[in-house]
């Protein structure tokens, strides 16, 4: 997914110095940064499958720009996954946000459907769905991550991707040996950079999503078939939020 944005990106003749930025973006030194990314897998292709994959990208709000993604079997035309992001605008010397402006809009837009198009149209989809902070003690952790310099993005932050792994890292055992990942939603909340020491905190997520991860992660969902989680990127040093996410699974297909 990632590979075939940039590939979009780059044939729509974007930079690739600065991950997808327009001529004017490059003048004001101003740069994409992921801001929430939401992916869905209906069914995980097997060895010798051929995937086709579908994105296009469009304006999200006065600060950002989405890009959406379709997954099919190119055999059967089975929809097997979706996805979306978001993406604001920063400022790269002051690393402030930045309002997109009318000249960045026009070089973006042109590219854009003309149209609205969501891989999520539907009402209430889970791509929207607030993620609450996972509060200590969390249930299952795992201590002082570190980037490697292989995890760095152009743009000299932790590539988004990497996040996916960092919350693995504290996911209970017993769930990846018995389940898959159906889909998982990360708010990315604060840059991080090649020399954060990263921490990764899992709990099950409430009944009631409104409700704080108390120290026995308050009543958990009790569908073992489909059990969900919420998960918490911090600085090590100090507790700063880098990352919130939530993880749905569902049981392992018989082979």
């Amino acid at each position: 997914m990632q590979e075939i944005g940039s590939n979009h990106a780059q044939s729509l003749g974007f930079s690739t110095d600065g991950f997808a930025t327009t001529p004017t973006m490059r003048k004001m030194h101003l740069i994409w940064v992921t801001a929430r990314m939401h992916i869905e897998i209906y069914k995980y292709p097997a060895w010798s499958d051929v995937v086709e994959i579908e994105t296009w990208c469009q304006s999200e709000g006065r600060i950002g720009t989405r890009r959406d993604w379709i997954l099919k079997d190119v055999t059967t035309g089975e929809l097997i996954g979706r996805a979306t992001g978001k993406w604001v605008m920063m400022n790269q010397d002051t690393r402030r946000l930045q309002k997109v402006s009318d000249d960045v809009r026009e070089e973006h837009l042109i590219f854009c459907p003309r149209e609205p198009r969501l891989a999520f149209p539907e009402k209430n989809n889970k791509s929207l769905k607030k993620i609450i902070k996972l509060e200590d003690p969390a249930q299952y952790s795992r201590l002082g991550l570190t980037p490697r310099r292989a995890d760095l993005d152009m743009n000299h932050h932790v590539n988004y991707v990497t996040y996916i792994g960092w919350v693995l890292e504290s996911m209970p055992q017993e769930i990846i040996d018995t389940h898959e990942l159906q889909s998982i939603t990360l708010d990315y909340r604060r840059e991080c950079l090649q020399d954060d020491v990263v921490d990764s905190l899992t709990s099950p997520e409430p009944i009631d999503g409104t409700e704080t991860v108390s120290e026995h992660n308050g009543p958990a969902r009790e569908d073992a078939d489909c059990p969900q989680f919420l998960h918490l990127l911090r600085v090590s040093c100090d507790g700063q939020e880098i990352n919130r996410g939530r993880t749905e699974w569902r049981k392992k297909p018989a082979r």
